[in-house]
């Protein structure tokens, strides 16, 4: 490529006027594209991603694709779902393997048991102190024992490792988890997801995020190369509704009676490279509330599930200001910034012209629609949409610079603030992002938007949950209307307020959450917590406050111990946990490592600092030495293009870029307007 930097024959006056403006702005665009800061390229996220491109391998004898299939199955009883996950690895090469996995979990799960089948042998997994448990694995490796390692990078994203797996091998993996499903508006979901996304890690990014593994992954529409199949029974108290599926085909039976059978459907469209969703209704249109009571050997436990008062509108409220912080990063290119865009439509153009709003865009850097927010009049409104209509999706996922700076936006005392968040979540600073709103945003309710076929549900759910907001997910655009209509109601009137759980006749404690957030309507009060005494005359009662006045409800003990329930001592201790592991992000460290690796050791439970080690007595792999690591490579999720691993893609320019082009173009329009004639 040549670059002419001098005009190529005479010109006249207004010519060379023109020659200048072309060269000034083709100088800045070059600029532009060697500016690191400005640019935050494709170039430098390859490097600062922890994903990347399957590489075929010539190496022969050796199976590059060890993991066959994965088949779920889902029995949800009440509230409560148990699942067990089966990883069939059969090595069809020539030589030994060790294959290492990244899948994706619930952000919910409580991961509490792991068998591995070798032939006609059953080797039960173990839990141990995370490190403990890596010694174990890499001795047994290097002996040539068959073993199994299951870790924990994320609350939903572990690491399968299976070591010495011989030529014509067939090893199953099974594990077994436990959720609570906890509805939104009388509705219920299951959602299981199937491939973890690609996550960008800033290079300048806190240390205590925790590195994660790198992965490789297809090539964009390359189909999974691994089966998938799942099926799900359904027994509820009273007739099941509605039951859908938006993510897949599925066959369903029994639909309308309390027991409810559902399987994917027959068809060529891969099923494993989007989460797996399920909804459904419960007759009477109502959340099933209650109590439920597990006595135990040495605790027992106890789960409360209240459905909350309907919303009563507010007499008057206050004024509103919406700060909307939008991804435009290259992961977003395509589908999930389209679906944006629609969303973001429905959001802003439902808010009420006493509302006043701004909107940030980031990826490698940010900027802001306007120096402060604008009322929401339909003019300001439509020159937001048009916009945002224009942007395209590129760069790095900046996110941490993006909220420190809503922070530092100046608020009104009387204006009260709500940030909504709309990303994929495809970033690996996880831990920063939360300690930053709990240090900086506790005072604005930050809700956050998930967009697309596999988001990070640990981010969104986490922001959530640091912000006092909701989390709330968009697969596709069609449903972008109606999750920015719930976000509306919750916004408009909190339901209940000043939340307070009490007990009396029965001693209580341990109970979580500590503090129960206001409930902005849709969702449950659910609280979890241990007892003693004696349930015959006992009440549990939740008291709060709505826009009509005081509220209580009382439930009765009596009658509600179920020797069935013995999943909430599990429940229980995943939701301390979870505590725990807020409580260590905020504090920085590993402040909570010890108390959390206790509950883990105690439950048999897989945390951050818990595993589960399965290992053959046999030696079986003569040669160690000799054989080879496989990393199991995963699909790209539905709608991601490859720019979410750095490839280029045609985009619009990142915001940074736009700024100093209209800097060029604001100065060459000067340069014209001081040579016309006078």
């Amino acid at each position: 490529m040549r670059l002419f930097l001098h005009p190529p024959g005479p010109l006249s006056q207004v010519g060379r006027v023109l020659w200048c403006a072309a060269a000034s702005v083709s100088a800045a665009l070059l600029l532009l594209a060697w500016s690191p800061q400005a640019r935050a390229d494709d170039s430098e996220a390859t490097k600062a991603e922890s994903p990347y491109f399957q590489v075929r391998s010539s190496e022969p004898g050796t199976d590059r694709l060890p993991l066959k299939a994965t088949t779920v199955d889902v029995r949800i009883s009440g509230v409560i779902a148990d699942v067990t996950v089966v990883q069939q690895y059969r090595n069809e090469g020539q030589r030994p393997i060790e294959a290492r996995y990244v899948f994706p979990g619930s952000t919910q799960s409580a991961v509490y048991a792991m068998n591995v089948r070798l032939g006609d042998r059953l080797l039960t997994a173990r839990i141990k102190e995370k490190q403990a448990a890596r010694i174990e694995y890499e001795a047994a490796k290097k002996e040539g024992r068959t073993s199994a390692l299951l870790e924990q990078h994320r609350p939903n994203v572990f690491e399968m490792n299976v070591a010495n797996i011989l030529p014509g091998d067939d090893v199953r993996v099974e594990l077994h988890y436990t959720e609570l499903l906890t509805p939104t508006d009388a509705r219920y979901g299951f959602v299981f997801p199937t491939v973890v996304g690609p996550r960008y890690a800033s290079p300048t990014a806190s240390p205590a995020n925790g590195a994660l593994p790198a992965v490789p992954y297809q090539r964009e529409g390359e189909a999974p190369k691994a089966a998938f199949d799942i099926k799900v029974s359904l027994d509820a108290p009273v007739s099941v509704k509605e039951v859908s599926s938006p993510s897949h085909d599925v066959r369903i039976d029994g639909a309308g009676t309390p027991h409810a059978r559902i399987a994917l459907a027959a068809g060529d469209r891969p099923a494993n490279n989007r989460d797996f969703i399920l909804d459904y209704r419960l007759a009477g249109d109502r959340i099933e509330t209650g109590l439920m009571l597990f006595r135990g050997t040495d605790e027992n436990h106890f789960l409360a599930l209240v459905e909350p008062p309907k919303a009563v509108p507010a007499r008057e409220v206050n004024p509103r200001e919406y700060i909307f912080v939008v991804d435009i990063s290259g992961s977003m290119h395509g589908y999930p910034l389209e679906t944006s865009k629609v969303l973001l439509q429905n959001l802003i153009g439902s808010l009420r012209p006493s509302d006043t709003f701004n909107v940030m865009l980031f990826s490698g850097s940010n900027r802001m629609l306007s120096p402060t927010p604008v009322p929401a009049t339909r003019a300001n409104i439509d020159q937001a949409m048009e916009t945002i209509r224009a942007m395209g999706g590129s760069g790095s996922t900046e996110i941490v610079p993006a909220l420190k700076r809503v922070a530092d936006l100046p608020k009104p005392k009387d204006v009260s603030r709500s940030v909504i968040v709309v990303t994929d979540g495809y970033v690996s600073v996880e831990a920063e992002v939360f300690q930053h709103i709990r240090q900086h945003l506790s005072k604005q309710n930050v809700f956050a938007f998930g967009i697309g076929s596999s988001v990070n549900r640990h981010l969104i759910e986490g922001i959530a949950r640091a912000g006092m907001g909701e989390a709330f997910i968009v697969t596709k655009p069609e449903q972008a209307a109606a999750q920015a209509e719930r976000l509306r109601k919750m916004i408009d009137s909190p339901v209940l307020t000043n939340v307070k759980v009490s007990f009396e006749g029965l001693d209580a404690y341990d109970v979580e959450p500590m503090q129960l957030p206001d409930v902005l309507g849709g969702r449950p009060v659910v609280v979890f917590g241990k007892w003693k005494g004696d349930t015959a005359h006992a009440k549990v009662i939740v008291d709060g406050q709505t826009a009509g006045g005081p509220y209580r409800i009382e439930m009765s003990t009596a009658g509600q111990e179920d020797a069935k329930s013995s999943a909430l001592r599990l429940l229980w201790a995943r939701q301390r946990i979870a505590a725990l592991v807020d409580q260590e992000t905020l504090e920085g460290g590993s402040t909570q490592k010890e108390a959390i690796t206790a509950l883990g050791l105690k439950y048999g439970l897989l945390t951050q600092y818990t595993s589960f080690i399965a290992v053959d007595k046999i030696v079986r792999n003569s040669n160690p030495a000799q054989s080879a690591t496989v990393d199991q490579p995963s699909p790209l999720p539905e709608g991601v293009s490859e720019a979410a691993i750095g490839a280029e893609v045609p985009s619009t320019p990142e915001p940074g870029a736009w700024i100093a082009l209209l800097l060029v173009v604001g100065i060459v329009g000067a340069t014209l307007a001081s040579r016309r004639p006078k």
